[in-house]
């Protein structure tokens, strides 16, 4: 094979005419890349979002017991486990941590929503709330919808990451 002079000090090869012989980049390649960066900002909110809620459940905690508030409390703890493994998932690219993440991450909201449903219904019902103590408890329901709006996003790109992550199906 003759090799091309190289013009002006360029090393040979960077001069255009191997464009036909370049690869190109899949487009799923592109998709994996944006997708695992919304990934990781919506993975820094819920994290954020998840420990302000543990913050908070503990010092709820300190004042009524801690009994009342352990399943809450192990559920949040294991929902900041999933939370990491679906980091390091999404980082070193495996899709059994992402599907792993998905379902236990969905089980820890899906019992923090209702552990504060429970404790809404409960707190209403039993007593006629004062305004300071409906103040009191309006963060952890905040923070339990913000978290279950979140991973609702995160669900939905996580599923598309492992999809395009997946190698394509060939038609026979």
């Amino acid at each position: 094979m003759q090799q091309r002079l190289s013009a002006s000090g360029r090393p040979s090869g960077t001069d255009g005419y191997d464009f036909s012989y370049r690869m190109v980049v899949d487009s799923r390649y592109q998709k994996v890349a944006r997708t695992k960066s919304i990934l990781r900002s919506f993975f820094l909110v819920q994290a954020i979002t998840l420990l302000l809620g543990l913050v908070l459940l503990i010092f709820q905690s300190a004042s009524e017991g801690l009994a009342s508030r352990v399943l809450e409390i192990s559920t949040t703890a294991c929902g900041i486990i999933s939370l990491k493994i679906g980091e390091l998932g999404r980082k070193r690219s495996r899709v059994n941590m992402l599907r792993f993440f998905m379902v236990a991450s969905s089980i820890a909201v899906s019992l923090l929503m209702f552990c504060a449903i429970r404790k809404c219904s409960g707190f209403m019902a039993a007593k006629s709330p004062s305004f300071w103590e409906t103040i009191l408890e309006l963060p952890e329901v905040a923070l339990a919808v913000v978290g279950l709006v979140f991973h609702l996003f995160i669900i939905g790109y996580t599923v598309h990451l492992i999809a395009n992550m997946s190698v394509p199906k060939r038609a026979s």
